[in-house]
């Protein structure tokens, strides 16, 4: 069996990344500290994955849209249990949610964060009529 531990993702401020995680996703801050290239990361997540936010010392650079870059990270998908609950917590910390899609196996949306980032939040709970 492979899975999937983490993904690294460069950001303006690791620790409102971090905290946008917490808040939304209830997940909690596994480690931080000084990282490669004289940066600092911090491991967001639960005790089997997780999400590491770093930044350069001299701040990122912000590049061109990730969907037309090579190496270019797409979006990040996560599965939650209560979809309609996510969407609530993400639409109250400001971020605006769209792309809704209800198709097998699972119903989703998509939103982007305060570094343009996106993430796909997908749910495989069937519906109850």
């Amino acid at each position: 069996m492979t899975r999937l531990e983490h993904v690294n993702i460069t950001v303006s401020d690791p620790h409102r990344s971090a905290a946008m995680m917490e808040a939304i996703f209830g997940w909690k801050i596994r480690w931080q500290g000084a990282s490669i290239h004289d940066g600092f990361t911090i491991h967001v997540g639960s005790k089997s994955d997780y999400i590491a936010f770093y930044k350069p010392p001299e701040g990122p650079t912000k590049g061109e849209e990730s969907y037309f870059a090579l190496n270019g990270l797409n979006h990040v998908a996560l599965v939650v249990d209560d979809l309609d609950a996510v969407e609530k917590l993400v639409l109250e910390h400001g971020y605006q949610t769209t792309s809704h899609a209800d198709y097998e196996p699972g119903r989703r949306f998509y939103f982007r964060d305060h570094d343009h980032i996106e993430f796909e939040i997908v749910s495989y709970v069937p519906l109850v009529d």
